[in-house]
């Protein structure tokens, strides 16, 4: 009789539910991409806070949110 193991059937499950990989050249673009979007977030705060307009804060909630799903996932 063959012993059944739990771990085999965790393992498999983990292992298709793991996100995808992706290139390290593009992965090094993704990551100086959002180095350089928290100055962005910055730059445009302080200039919404002087002059705000409609664009201004779309603008600043996309950054925003861009920045929050970048380090949620």
């Amino acid at each position: 009789m063959k012993k059944f193991t739990h771990h085999r059937m965790a393992r498999s499950f983990k292992n298709s539910c793991r996100k995808q990989k992706v290139h390290w050249r593009f992965q090094r673009v993704i990551d100086l991409f959002y180095q350089l979007l928290l100055p962005l977030i910055i730059f445009q705060l302080i200039r919404t806070l002087l002059l705000p307009t409609t664009f201004d804060v779309i603008i600043l909630t996309i950054f925003v949110l861009l920045y929050i799903l970048y380090w949620h996932s």
